[in-house]
């Protein structure tokens, strides 16, 4: 049996402003996905991790290791 892990959430409310167009994306997005908005928002910008040119760009900054520890990278990366 495998039991359900508990949802990391550190939730803090984002004053971001965006446009319509991409509001009303997220919205579509998320009623087709089933998750909430706020979980398409958090499970796609995620992805940015995923770009070897941004983390190439951390692990080139001086003093990195904060952002290493705030994004759970390995120095290797």
């Amino acid at each position: 049996m495998q039991f359900i892990e508990p949802k990391k959430r550190l939730e803090k409310k984002a004053d971001w402003r965006v446009s319509e167009h991409t509001k009303l994306t997220v919205k579509h997005y998320a009623d087709y996905t089933g998750y909430t908005e706020d979980e398409v928002v958090d499970i796609f910008l995620k992805n940015l991790l995923d770009d070897q040119n941004f983390i190439d760009w951390i692990n080139q900054k001086r003093r990195n290791k904060r952002i290493v520890q705030q994004l759970a990278l390995s120095e290797e990366a």
